[in-house]
């Protein structure tokens, strides 16, 4: 809290400060000149704020990467004209409802976030807008550049044999853990009074009372409730089955019939619908888990645990498949993957970043061996049962390709990828028109980035803009 409390200072002050340049009518000026293309001041001010408002701490030197940042963006957003790369505006809107989400929830709701900005979220989505789409183009631009990127076994050995003995990292202890998660389930006269009061919301709604108040004060979505049950725009995969239904169902304005889904029991509205995006609100009611409920849990895993000791036709995997409730890993075999390397689908995990109670149980098992069903308690603060099986066990060691090879694979992709995005910067570059304004010609990771000044165009008759805020 306090960490959030002086970002929320600094935010303060930097908006602050904004204003004050504003009532003295102060001028913005070019901090950097990219081909055709200017930064001004009052981008990396912009952005800098944002870096604040995200939690980060204070610290102007990084007003330097931002700006490093911003000429980077600007040199593969110029490519990216010429290879016609574009984003769909869907995926621009996605983005900036995202960002200003995660704002909103790390200020403490929207009217607060519009307290610090001195402006409405409406007027700063509209400012950030571009930026986040030229952003979004030099994403794809630099995943084009190295879309032919390949790293061959030869490669990894050369990489590896490349690291100095005595620098080889060392591995922490490492586990694969497959699960098998029971989750309770309540029945239809458990979930009844929950119902009840979503259908109350619902007619208090239809009365005339306003949506957005009652989505603050019951609603039970800690992500959209303060800001009144808003959700901003989405597609179809943002959403569970049952509530994209009837989101893109209903005409704007129209109110839902209050609906089960996973979660709960939920009434949404549709504000506004375009293209295959929709802008909705809602209000989420989660029913209690009983204990009766976590009991018929724990007899469906002892159940399951029994099955698997007598009956050797199925197999962990099998048994995770059909009965597990975790969509995460049921359908990979009920193997747990690693959160630190998810988009490489590495199923190795150090012990260390085990979660407590999994770690607690997998200390006391063998290889190849099935704990027993145990009460587990979930980052979401509900209660279930789960049954473990431990694969594999690899013990410290220092890096050797026998038993890290994906893992040494990865770090040689990454130095391939970095090596062909740097050798295209240093080529665009020289190309390139480049000019930095000698307040930020200090900053180390833009030394040398300026064009000589036997090349530079005349910028200083280039009327600067007014501060935007």
């Amino acid at each position: 809290m306090r960490k959030i409390g002086l970002a929320i200072l600094s935010l303060i002050l930097i908006i602050s400060a904004a204003r004050a340049q504003q009532k003295k009518r102060t001028l913005d000026k070019i901090a950097g000149v990219v081909g055709s293309n200017i930064i001004l001041q009052s981008d990396i001010e912009l952005k800098y704020a944002t870096y604040v408002a995200q939690g980060m701490p204070p610290n102007e030197a990084a007003k330097c990467q931002i700006l490093q940042q911003l000429v980077t963006q600007k040199l593969l957003a110029a490519q990216a004209v010429i290879d016609s790369i574009d984003v769909k505006d869907d995926e621009v809107d996605n983005s900036v409802d995202r960002r200003m989400r995660e704002m909103i929830q790390r200020a403490g709701g929207q009217d607060r976030l519009e307290q610090f900005l001195g402006r409405s979220v409406i007027q700063y989505k509209d400012e950030v807008r571009p930026d986040i789409k030229e952003s979004l183009i030099a994403q794809k631009m630099q995943q084009k550049i190295t879309a032919n990127v390949n790293t061959t076994p030869q490669d990894v050995k050369k990489f590896f044999d490349g690291i100095p003995k005595d620098s080889l990292p060392t591995f922490n202890k490492e586990v694969e853990i497959g699960e098998i998660v029971f989750s309770p389930k309540l029945n239809n006269s458990e979930k009844e009074a929950y119902k009840n009061k979503c259908e109350e919301l619902r007619k208090r709604v239809l009365a005339g009372e306003d949506f957005g108040k009652l989505a603050r004060l019951y609603s039970q979505d800690p992500g959209s409730a303060p800001q009144g049950g808003d959700l901003g725009f989405a597609d179809r995969s943002a959403y569970v089955k049952d509530f994209t239904a009837w989101a893109f169902k209903l005409k704007a304005g129209e109110i839902s019939p209050v609906f089960e889904s996973e979660i709960g029991f939920h009434f949404l509205q549709v504000i506004e619908r375009r293209g295959e995006q929709v802008h909705v609100r809602h209000i989420l009611i989660i029913p209690a888990v009983t204990e009766d409920a976590l009991n018929r849990a724990k007899a469906k895993a002892d159940s399951i645990y029994n099955l698997l000791q007598t009956n050797k036709k199925i197999n962990f995997s099998e048994a995770a498949a059909f009965y597990s409730d975790n969509k995460d890993t049921k359908y990979n075999g009920g193997m747990m993957l690693n959160a630190e390397n998810v988009e490489a689908r590495s199923t190795y995990i150090p012990t260390d970043k085990l979660d407590p109670q999994v770690a607690l149980v997998v200390d006391t098992m063998k290889v190849g061996s099935i704990s027993k069903p145990f009460l587990f308690t979930g980052q979401d603060g509900k209660k279930g049962y789960k049954i473990l099986y431990l694969k594999s066990t690899t013990n410290a060691h220092r890096a050797n390709l026998e038993q890290d090879y994906p893992k040494i694979k990865e770090y040689a992709n990454n130095q391939k990828i970095n090596l062909t995005v740097s050798e295209w910067f240093e080529k665009k570059r020289k190309e390139t028109f480049i000019r930095i304004d000698p307040q930020y010609q200090g900053c180390p990771m833009l030394k040398g980035w300026s064009t000589p000044a036997t090349a530079e165009i005349k910028t200083e008759d280039t009327k600067p803009a007014e501060v935007k805020h």
